[in-house]
């Protein structure tokens, strides 16, 4: 089987990525192949994860380009260039416009930490994904993996996992326990099932 051709889009310090890759090198990862990480910030760790890992990396910054237009040609520029099939938002702080999204349907996942449709959307990120989940008292919490459309944290849902709130959590703890416990496990698992749905579509063809 051809196996599919994926980007993993980053910002920071490329932990989920690192779930990734160490999926792949056990093995968890048999119907995709990691052909790019695309960074929106030239200094973001992730990339030198990616390199150290033999993963071919890239740089596309709004603030540089001036325009979402121009960030969007280049993203497109560097994907077709290397012939990739799937997008992997891993910690990409980067918002892409409805009309990007259109041209991938089902074929962009993104890791979200919280129980979608819990702490989600607009200005929901990071650390205050936690902060609100505290603020509000939740006695469980989690990571969800979802398709990627116009809204944000809109699409559909592939896979969830819980995860408990334990008394005296800070912001901080709380988003070590998610990503340990739910997001590196989640992502690569959902990871696989997409690109195994992709490559037998490209079979079936």
């Amino acid at each position: 089987m051809v196996k599919t051709r994926i980007a993993v889009f980053v910002s920071g310090g490329g932990t989920n990525l690192q779930a990734l890759l160490d999926a792949r090198d056990r093995g968890e990862l048999p119907s995709g192949e990691i052909v790019l990480v695309l960074s929106s910030r030239p200094g973001a760790y992730a990339l030198e994860r990616a390199r150290k890992a033999g993963v071919d990396t890239a740089v596309c910054s709004r603030k540089e380009l001036g325009s979402q237009e121009a960030f969007e040609a280049d993203i497109c520029r560097e994907l077709e260039s290397r012939g990739v099939d799937m997008i992997v938002l891993a910690g990409f702080m980067s918002i892409l416009s409805a009309d990007f999204t259109r041209r991938w349907p089902k074929r962009i996942i993104n890791v979200h930490p919280a129980l979608i449709p819990s702490f989600c959307g607009k200005g929901f990120y990071g650390l205050r994904v936690h902060e609100a989940a505290l603020r509000y008292g939740v006695k469980v919490t989690g990571a969800t993996v979802h398709f990627v459309n116009e809204i944000p944290d809109g699409g559909e849902i592939i896979l969830q996992k819980a995860v408990e709130v334990i008394p005296g959590d800070t912001p901080e703890t709380l988003q070590r326990r998610v990503m340990e416990q739910a997001e590196w496990v989640l992502l690569p698992r959902a990871t696989e099932l997409v690109a195994r749905r992709i490559a037998e579509e490209g079979e079936e063809k």
